[in-house]
């Protein structure tokens, strides 16, 4: 039988898979294997059967390697025993903690723990706390369980946050040798009110051709400036080492863990109005097609002339001679410019084929104490268009110029329906009744046919939600292979050095061009990305044909590496951002346990349906057992499930009435029941009658989960004490921890 190496993933059930390094289908643990090994733990494990589904099953024949990071859990005191029940429950097991190596820390509290004792197949791990985070209500708590949980560096080093207190608070004099001064064009700054980092510049003017008495309207120059980051973080530095390990800004609602520090992302490098600034720009001609017929790029000082908001210039172009408009007079003419050449890109982009899904994004607002206060739709307006399609042109730009010199970098990288997911929506559009074929290699053009002509019905949320799921995730590589979604043969992201580490590498490889040489990738933690790779050597300056040559294997092995590590960790700060947001709406949906709503079927799944409530935009699941007393067959083509005795059919798209009957923070699962017709009196009168047993609280029902949680506890603590304390627990078989509610 083979043996592989890999990366253990647990599963809150108790068993596990292996991710391969080789790439190849994980490997199936059983929950018996996963007793000696926690979740990503680097391990060697031999293939030695097929279980029921067919997957490879394995067995752990050795650790290579354990997981370092601290484990986040819950400090729990049962039956004499002190515990930490791990916040992940992809961990499996609880932690046994000696009572000398509790740190003080209160039962209930949030810990850090480090194992000073690993698992093995006769005996729990055993650690000792290292950080008392809080109490669980705390505000902000499910950040800090975040940051740690998903291991999301949240501290900049010593020798980084020195690095920048050195920084000039402003831009000198020798920072502004060899750049273009663009300080009197009227760039501005168009984003969100709330945002802090101004990474982003726009200013748009038409072009006239003037000859024999005659003007002839030729299109528009469009100039994209964004800060030069790289002038002040150098391969290398502590900064630089920090900003690749985070490889990206996380955002939270109330809070962001920046790449940068403060003094240089809200600072130094933020476009703040009125004040110089040192930016690579964009310089772009586009002709009245939309298409961008000419580009440059180079160093400049720029000034921007106004912090500008999307809902105050989506008003001015509604109304240009309204109120905010007189007060942004001086600018209406240039705002006008760019909604002329936004206009003109998008209909290029309608050309290309490019897909454009219309999607409901929703916006947490919470209260002074971090809680939700309620969840809204986030309204894009012709201002969020107008910035996004210019800066689709210059990253577009920047990819087609680093291109054409045959030199590496982090394209970002898009690639369409595989075989099997072309199949799974091929089906599902048919079992809709649309006639519409994919070809055996998708274009970009023909889901977006598909898009154009469902957005008129009832279902398009869900249809074009099945076109998004087809295609495949995007992500950063050294090779470039297009982006399918946008229809560009060649795309890179340029614009937002600030908070994400690609955009940094491909303004230094533009700038080593521009001067004639070759960017070579270096620095301490890149290089520790691709350990196993011999170290790169320093930029150097080339001539012309030179500059041009293929990368060397070790270059193109340090870019491959990079890419990977980016990638992962824009996936990790994705992760933690759900993560954050749905302890968040469990939170809130703990106060309205009992309540009905109506919804819509957004997922069908083998289990349940996943309902997303109208008023609140929460998604919940209606478990497959809460559907009736009859067998429910799932169709994988239509996306659905039907009653085999009464024919009763839930698909994507359909309407229902639901109530909320149970919210697990910990896991944070919120469960619906359905309310059928002649049922809702029924409840009332349940509902009614548990108020009046429990004192009329509307959270009775968590607390009767509490109770039952506390009862499940007492239990499993004798099974605790049967196995032994952590001194003499040699010989006993530890068993996984069972699956928990609110605590």
């Amino acid at each position: 039988m083979s043996e592989v190496e890999g990366t253990v993933l647990g599963h809150r059930d108790g068993h596990g898979f292996v991710r391969r390094d080789d790439n190849e289908p994980d490997i199936y643990l059983s929950a018996q294997e996963m007793r000696s090994v926690l979740h990503r733990d680097r391990i060697r494990v031999r293939i030695v059967r097929a279980d029921r589904k067919g997957r490879p099953e394995g067995r752990v024949i050795d650790i290579v390697e354990r997981r370092k990071s601290p484990i986040i859990g819950r400090l729990l005191h049962e039956n004499g025993i002190w515990l930490v029940a791990p916040e992940d429950r992809r961990f499996g097991q609880d932690i046994l903690i000696p009572k000398n190596a509790t740190a003080s820390a209160a039962v209930g509290q949030v810990v850090a723990i480090e194992l000073t004792e690993p698992p093995s197949m006769f005996s729990q791990p055993v650690g000792r706390i290292t950080e008392v985070l809080g109490e669980i209500d705390d505000p902000g708590m499910e950040i800090e369980i975040a940051v740690r949980k998903y291991e999301v560096p949240h501290r900049f080093s010593t020798e980084a946050l020195a690095q920048a207190a050195a920084l000039p608070d402003r831009v000198r004099a020798t920072d502004k040798r060899n750049r273009i001064d663009l300080t009197d064009v009227p760039l501005v700054t168009i984003d969100g009110e709330d945002a802090r980092d101004f990474d982003d510049a726009v200013y748009c003017e038409p072009l006239v051709k003037r000859g024999r008495g005659k003007a002839a309207f030729e299109g528009w120059r469009l100039i994209v400036a964004i800060a030069d980051v790289s002038h002040y973080v150098k391969p290398g530095d502590p900064l630089d080492d920090d900003a690749y390990e985070r490889a990206t800004s996380v955002y939270f609602p109330r809070r962001v863990i920046p790449m940068l520090p403060e003094k240089i992302s809200n600072g130094l490098c933020s476009l703040n109005p009125d004040e110089e600034r040192l930016s690579m720009v964009c310089d772009m001609l586009v002709d009245a097609a939309g298409v961008i017929s000419a580009y440059q790029f180079y160093p400049a000082v720029i000034r921007s002339h106004a912090r500008l908001t999307y809902t105050e210039v989506a008003n001015i172009l509604g109304n240009t001679r309204g109120v905010e408009a007189q007060r942004r007079a001086d600018l209406v003419p240039d705002l006008i410019h760019l909604h002329e050449v936004y206009r003109a890109l998008l209909k290029n982009r309608g050309l290309r084929g490019a897909i454009d899904f219309e999607t409901t994004e929703t916006q947490i607002v919470c209260d002074d104490n971090g809680r939700i206060e309620k969840i809204v739709p986030r309204t894009r307006t012709e201002a969020h268009r107008l910035i996004e399609e210019a800066m689709l042109a210059a990253n577009v730009c920047a990819a087609e110029f680093i291109e054409s010199h045959k030199h590496p970098a982090l394209f970002r990288v898009h690639e369409g329906p595989t075989p099997e997911k072309r199949l799974t929506l091929q089906n599902y559009l048919r079992s809709l009744g649309l006639g519409f074929s994919l070809s055996d290699d998708p274009k970009p053009s023909e889901l977006q046919a598909i898009s154009l002509a469902t957005k008129d019905r009832v279902d398009a949320p869900q249809i074009h939600s099945m076109l998004l799921r087809s295609m495949q995730q995007a992500v950063y590589t050294s090779g470039n292979a297009g982006h399918f979604g946008l229809a560009y043969e060649a795309y890179a992201h340029f614009t937002s050095p600030i908070r994400r580490y690609p955009d940094l590498l491909v303004h230094r490889v533009i700038k080593a061009l521009l001067l004639g040489k070759r960017y070579l990738l270096t620095g301490s933690a890149v290089e520790h990305t691709a350990a196993a790779l011999p170290a790169p050597t320093p930029v150097r300056k080339l001539g012309k044909a030179a500059a041009k040559a293929p990368a060397s294997a070790q270059d193109a092995g340090l870019w491959l590496a990079a890419g990977a590590h980016c990638s992962a960790n824009e996936r990790r700060a994705d992760e933690a951002s759900r993560d954050v947001e749905a302890w968040l709406k469990c939170r809130f949906m703990r106060d309205h346990l009992g309540e009905e709503y109506a919804g819509t079927v957004t997922a069908v799944t083998s289990f349940g349906l996943f309902i997303t409530l109208d008023e609140l935009y929460v998604e919940g699941l209606v478990h497959i057992t809460e559907l009736g007393g009859e067998y429910f067959r799932f169709d994988e083509a239509r996306q659905d499930l039907r009653g085999e005795r009464s024919g009763v059919r839930y698909g994507v798209g359909s309407r229902v009435r639901v109530q909320v009957s149970r919210v697990d923070l910990d896991g944070r699962k919120i469960d619906f029941r359905l309310v059928r017709e002649g049922e809702t009196d029924a409840l009332v009168v349940r509902s009614s009658k548990s108020k009046s047993t429990a004192g009329g609280s509307p959270s009775d029902e968590l607390k009767a989960v509490q109770t039952r949680d506390r009862a499940a506890k007492a239990g499993r603590a004798k099974a605790v004490a049967a196995r032994g304390s952590p001194a003499s627990k040699q010989g006993r078989a530890a068993q996984p921890a069972k699956a928990r509610t609110k605590r």
